[in-house]
């Protein structure tokens, strides 16, 4: 991993320090989207991932990831099944697996009865604050269960916790930390001889509809990204909201509407819902405002049916009709 820059750390320090801020407001969002066709945008995007892979300090974990043409990982799980139980129409196991080789993580998986060899579509369920890896299951929670609806229509489901507010490894970051786990579940996912791996999404809601962002902007292996009640602007987030989305160098850089262009131009929904509200809340006009760059990015790529505002009348859930609807329509 690449040190940071003293012009980064100097940028950070201006950020969060009222007194300094009022001397010299640091610049922010110096390297934002502007491509206005697909070789720029690939371009950009070439090079934002590069840029946000040394922010997160997992440069080191991405390119030694070792992908091959599938998909598929070098980077060994050690996979152990740990449990497992029957759901409708499809079996439910708790999988545990390497994240690194000091830390093993329990990823709950979904496969439906009778699946398909490398015939099945597979989405990794993301929770939020204050929930684990079940709660995407629960019918009774802001999730509406569907991740349950989505192993009931054959999908094969993963979910693993997310939710951790302290690092590990102190040479890496939080959120580097959140996203390495959940990439893990795709190399778990694609190692599972019933998934195609040409089908591949990720969902999530608040928390998890950030980590949508990321694994979607991060790991090309994702074929269509729901993010749920996450779309804003990294300003709104400095009021009212847990300040975990943040690391040193972000905010100089991007904005959030950059690392949904990351996602251009794979399949991408956004969904806010009509009653958000501020501080720390979602609401749709600011939403809105981001979409319309994260439109740019899709029209640069001649892609821009491929991502979609889905605005609905209720709070801080996930809109189940809509998200299963757009998986269905880009993985089924």
């Amino acid at each position: 991993m690449k040190n940071l820059p003293v012009f980064v750390l100097t940028a950070v320090c201006l950020a969060v320090s009222p007194v300094l801020a009022a001397e010299s407001e640091p610049v922010l969002r110096t390297l934002p989207c502007r491509a206005a066709d697909a070789q720029s945008l690939q371009e950009w995007q070439t090079a934002a991932r590069t840029t946000l892979a040394d922010l997160l300090h997992m440069d080191d974990q991405i390119a030694g990831h070792g992908l091959d043409a599938t998909g598929q990982s070098s980077v060994p799980l050690n996979a152990v099944v740990l449990e497992t139980t029957a759901g409708n129409g499809y079996s439910r196991r708790v999988i545990e697996i390497d994240a690194r080789p000091d830390r093993r993580i329990k990823v709950v998986v979904t496969v439906p009865a009778n699946a398909a060899p490398r015939g099945t579509p597979a989405v990794v369920c993301i929770h939020g604050h204050g929930g684990n890896r079940n709660i995407v299951y629960d019918p009774a929670s802001p999730y509406r269960g569907f991740a349950t609806i989505l192993a009931e229509k054959g999908y094969v489901t993963l979910s693993t916790d997310v939710g951790q507010h302290e690092v590990q490894d102190r040479q890496r970051t939080l959120m580097g930390e959140r996203l390495w786990d959940l990439m893990r579940v795709v190399d778990l996912a694609v190692s599972q001889p019933e998934v195609d791996a040409r089908r591949m999404g990720c969902a999530g809601l608040s928390l998890g509809g950030e980590m949508a962002m990321w694994l979607g902007a991060m790991d090309t292996r994702m074929r269509a990204t729901v993010s749920s009640g996450f779309l804003t602007t990294m300003s709104n987030l400095r009021h009212g909201h847990c300040p975990c989305w943040d690391f040193p160098g972000l905010q100089q850089r991007y904005e959030f509407a950059d690392i949904y262009s990351l996602i251009s131009p794979r399949a991408l929904q956004c969904q806010n819902g009509q009653l958000e509200s501020l501080p720390g809340g979602f609401p749709v006009d600011l939403a809105q405002q981001a979409f319309a760059e994260i439109q740019r990015a899709y029209r640069a790529a001649e892609r821009e049916t491929a991502a979609e505002l889905a605005v609905h009348p209720a709070g801080h859930v996930f809109d189940v009709a809509q998200g299963v609807a757009f998986l269905d329509t880009h993985l089924q």
